[in-house]
């Protein structure tokens, strides 16, 4: 390259010449020159609010902890402390009570001092377990704990009502109706004989009628059963006899080993075409099921009063049962000891003895009444009632 042209290349690169400042006027040259303002400050008084507010904040969350924290403290403590009961006591929770109720009944009760925190208790350490309806036995002290925990088992009180064999529809009704543990109306009254002679297991507030439907049910499953094991050659035409008769041997004796050789007797009778001859059916027919009084003996004109159920005047069986025969004087008509006895009579110890013949049973009448004269008692038959105490027909 020539020095010509490098000295062209090197004048192309220079810079070109600054151009002279502007002159300032004296007015324009004593203003300062603009630059970054300066940051706002807040002042010390705005500041100071922000900050008391934030720790007035601050304050309330630790006292709601703090205050949070005693309540569970002195809840949990309340929970599980020992109750105010000081004697066994029981309490009753009914269907479809909310724990709410349930709750303030107990604080109402001096189950509990508290049923706010029954219910928060409940909730925080009662698990999934509901409460349940019943009647429970509160022990003595019980916290509310052991209170959640005894309504949650539903191991509530169980009541008893016993029917005992040999009494009536209408007598059991009467026992049905005056238990205070049953709610509810008493049912139609149902046929004589069929309710079951049994004690019944229930829990306070259990309806009567489902008690009556339940031993309805017991009898009719427990003569089902016994008929259908029953001898073949019985002398009796359905199911409705079978219980009469069963109704008869319950009524007369009270002692479970002697009742098939009771049945015998009258199932012998039956083939025989002998009039039965029970004293039982002579109350029945006068009195119905509401029975005899026990003041009022038989007398001599009652057995030969004609009724539909006095066996000293009609033949064979009566219309219907005279009582609830219970499983003893059912099996003992279903399968009566094989004997070839007409007769008994009372033993004055409770039994009877039977006998084959007249001959026989009027000396064992005559021992009766030996033992009737020595005791100071009255009457034309045995206690029980025995088949032709005085004569056979």
């Amino acid at each position: 390259m020539s020095d010509t042209q490098t000295s062209t290349a090197e004048f192309g690169r220079r810079e070109e010449p600054q151009k002279p400042p502007v002159a300032k006027t004296a007015s324009e040259a004593l203003r300062p020159e603009k630059g970054t303002p300066p940051p706002v400050r807040r002042s010390r008084a705005s500041r100071s609010q922000i900050v008391v507010f934030m720790n007035f904040l601050v304050s309330l969350v630790i006292l709601a902890v703090v205050a949070a924290g005693l309540l569970v403290y002195f809840g949990r403590q309340a929970f599980f402390a020992p109750g105010p009961t000081t004697a066994m006591r029981t309490f009753l929770v009914k269907e479809n009570s909310g724990v709410g109720q349930i709750g303030s009944q107990l604080e109402q009760g001096g189950f509990i001092t508290d049923a706010v925190v029954f219910r928060l208790g409940l909730r925080t350490y009662g698990g999934k377990d509901t409460l349940k309806a019943g009647e429970y036995e509160v022990p003595v002290g019980a916290s509310m704990n052991d209170i959640v925990r005894l309504l949650q088992s539903g191991k509530s009180v169980m009541h008893s009502l016993t029917v005992p064999e040999g009494l009536t529809v209408a007598q059991a009704f009467r026992r049905i109706a005056d238990n205070e543990a049953l709610s509810g109306a008493m049912p139609q009254m149902p046929p004589e004989g069929s309710l079951a002679a049994d004690t019944q297991r229930f829990t306070r507030g259990a309806q009567r009628k489902a008690i009556v439907e339940k031993m309805q049910a017991q009898q009719a499953a427990l003569i089902e059963e016994i008929w259908a094991k029953r001898a073949p050659d019985l002398p009796v035409a359905d199911v409705n006899e079978f219980v009469t008769l069963a109704s008869i041997v319950e009524k007369e004796t009270g002692v479970d080993s002697e009742r098939p050789h009771v049945a015998s007797v009258f199932v012998n009778r039956l083939r025989k075409k002998m009039r039965l001859q029970s004293d039982p059916t002579i109350i029945y027919g006068l009195f119905g099921g509401a029975g005899k009084p026990a003041d009022r003996p038989i007398y001599q004109s009652d057995i030969e009063k004609p009724t539909p159920y006095n066996t000293y005047v009609i033949n064979g069986l009566p219309p219907t049962p005279i009582a609830n025969p219970g499983r003893a004087a059912l099996e003992a008509v279903a399968n009566p000891l094989q004997t070839d006895d007409l007769y008994f009579v009372a033993d004055g110890t409770g039994g009877h003895v039977f006998a084959s013949t007249l001959d026989e049973h009027n000396k064992n009448v005559a021992r009766w009444r030996a033992v009737q004269k020595q005791q100071g008692q009255a009457g034309t038959t045995g206690e029980q009632g025995e088949p032709g105490t005085d004569t056979a027909q």
